[in-house]
């Protein structure tokens, strides 16, 4: 798949997230309510996922062998629809409707109203257990699909999610890949101000997880560190992404202010014309 990113495919796939994060921001002011400052950093990581990653098919969205894409910090959705619509799995236009009463867009995923969605989301913690349970299904069925689940850095404090970190490794599952979103943000505060939680690194690492590092805001990067965690063989891998919360506005970004925020008019139009420029 590195071999396949070359500097016009690299480039698209920035013009991508940057759009992605255009729509974020246009969905959360029209909806007057949702979570812009994890949805905007993790755009560059669903540009990738959706669009260079992912073995899936937007027009068989349940077919058998697509890779798994689980979403845990479910709060973040709006930055997993737009992919979605982007992807070709329902019309762009419905990206208005987010959090919308009726809507299929509710302001955690709904995976039975909502095709490319594959749990529902809400409480944080339990993203990581659902994924264990399609990688243990892939393996008991001999599939090669593979299961990526996605986690915010203050999800870390629940023991559930815990729990599943334990049980991974026991079945060595090497077709599970967590995405662990480092932004050091959660909506009280910075994470090592609320409940400390580094090194991450080193208690993965302890848990017998196969574990890396990087910038989660360099797609490049990210793509390299997932052909990395395909090679290994005998444990589950996890990558930290290291990302900027409401990375491309510069009155969001690194202020978890916005992890639950909703900007203006004024700020919304301010945020746009800052993300058309990028």
């Amino acid at each position: 798949m590195v071999e396949n990113l070359d500097d016009k495919k690299l480039e698209l796939l920035k013009a991508i997230a940057s759009q992605l994060r255009r729509d974020v921001i246009e969905m959360i002011n029209k909806a007057g309510s949702g979570h812009p400052a994890g949805a905007l950093g993790m755009a560059d990581i669903f540009s990738a996922f959706y669009f260079h990653i992912l073995n899936h098919d937007s027009k068989n969205p349940n077919w058998s062998e697509r890779d798994r894409l689980i979403l845990s910090n479910g709060h973040i959705c709006p930055i997993q629809y737009a992919a979605l619509a982007r992807a070709g799995y329902f019309p762009i236009e419905e990206l208005k409707t987010l959090r919308k009463l009726g809507s299929r867009l509710q302001g955690h995923p709904h995976r039975v109203v909502l095709p490319g969605i594959e749990t529902s989301s809400g409480p944080l913690g339990e993203g990581l257990s659902q994924a264990i349970g399609m990688a243990l299904a892939g393996c008991l069925d001999k599939k090669a699909y593979r299961v990526y689940c996605i986690v915010s850095d203050g999800e870390q404090d629940c023991g559930s999610h815990w729990e599943a970190v334990m049980l991974a490794p026991k079945y060595k599952l090497n077709n599970l890949i967590a995405v662990l979103d480092r932004n050091n943000i959660q909506s009280d505060g910075f994470t090592e101000d609320i409940l400390p939680l580094e090194s991450l690194v080193k208690k993965y690492e302890a848990f017998n997880w196969n574990v890396l590092e990087i910038n989660g805001n360099d797609i490049k990067e990210f793509i390299v560190a997932i052909e990395k965690a395909k090679l290994v063989v005998d444990k589950p891998i996890i990558i930290i992404v290291k990302t900027i919360p409401g990375k491309g506005v510069s009155f969001m970004e690194n202020d978890y202010k916005w992890h639950a925020n909703v900007p203006d008019k004024e700020q919304t139009k301010k945020a746009l014309e800052e993300l058309t420029i990028s």
